[in-house]
């Protein structure tokens, strides 16, 4: 029943949206590229688990990079966004993005909203081609952690990179240890069309090379300055 709802709401997330243009779908598209350069350095930098990201993303597989994720309900909560996808070759090289929807639900007595960003680091080859093959869920075919922070996290680092994905999130600048249980990965096929400016997939776009656009050459660049210090 939690896959089902997970996917219920990345799917009604999707439909909730307006119907938009192509045109309209690669503005959304790149400033999502642009917004997850931010989120990538934000993190890289941010004081209390700078030193987990940098050797988590120096040994990463992939990343998912969620700039903007919500969070709200009464009773009913969940959680959604919008993320790019990519991957890192063994010469700190990143490929170009594909994007994908994020979102998870949960029932409880909860009230509120709540925006973070996210960033999902992919430790593992299988983890990467999971993502890539279809929609997928953390906790079902994937296994997550949440990274640890701070000087008491020490002795977790290594268990961690036992995980499939390794997750860190920060709202108005600090840490939040969101669950990422049950946290559904759907592609976002429209995104990727408009973005490229064709209908290819997301294993063409970041494991074979076959679509680019320059317009993600600072986010690549970014990422392999950062992995290669």
């Amino acid at each position: 029943m939690r896959i089902i709802a997970a996917f219920t709401l990345v799917l009604a997330l999707a439909a909730a949206l307006p119907y938009g243009t192509a045109r309209a779908d690669k503005l959304d598209a790149e400033q999502l590229v642009n917004d997850a350069e931010f989120t990538v350095k934000r993190m890289w930098d941010h004081p209390e688990f700078k030193d987990y990201i940098r050797t988590y993303l120096r040994r990463a597989k992939g990343v998912v990079v969620v700039p903007t994720l919500l969070k709200g309900g009464f009773i009913i909560g969940g959680e959604g966004g919008s993320g790019v996808l990519m991957a890192r070759a063994q010469n700190n090289e990143w490929s170009y993005p594909s994007f994908v929807s994020v979102g998870s639900a949960s029932i409880g007595l909860q009230i509120g909203g709540q925006t973070s960003e996210l960033l999902l680091i992919i430790m593992t080859g299988r983890g990467l081609q999971a993502i890539l093959d279809d929609q997928v869920q953390i906790g079902g075919e994937l296994s997550g952690a949440i990274g640890p922070y701070g000087s008491s996290a020490e002795a977790s680092t290594t268990t961690n990179l036992d995980a499939d994905i390794i997750a860190y999130s920060i709202s108005k600048g600090a840490f939040v240890g969101v669950n990422i249980e049950g946290t559904a990965l759907v592609p976002r096929g429209s995104y990727i069309r408009s973005y490229y400016g064709q209908s290819v997939s997301p294993h063409a776009v970041v494991l074979e090379g076959k679509a680019g656009n320059p317009h993600a050459d600072s986010l690549r660049a970014t990422l392999k300055s950062l992995v290669s210090q």
